[in-house]
């Protein structure tokens, strides 16, 4: 009985943290509002403090939390050499 409770609750922790993974990042900072508006503890108020952070530099969809601007002066040209046969 105990463990079945254990499993279901790490199952439901689960599929909110995938959920909240793949959730837009307009429908969590608005969902992050509402939940800020609630007594939590400081664990649980940071990621909901980071999420209601407009979105990245990068213009993406702002699931990485990455800061990094996207610039052309890292960009280095492919080349492709044919292979001779013998």
């Amino acid at each position: 009985m105990v463990q079945q409770m254990i499993v279901g609750l790490v199952v439901i922790g689960c599929g909110v943290y995938a959920a909240w993974t793949l959730m837009p990042a307009g429908a969590r900072r608005v969902l992050a509002t509402h939940a800020l508006k609630l007594s939590l503890p400081e664990f649980a108020r940071k990621p909901l403090q980071r999420a209601m952070k407009p979105a990245g530099a990068c213009g993406g969809c702002d699931s990485c939390g990455d800061e990094k601007k996207t610039t052309d002066a890292g960009v280095k040209p492919i080349r492709i050499h044919r292979m001779v046969k013998h």
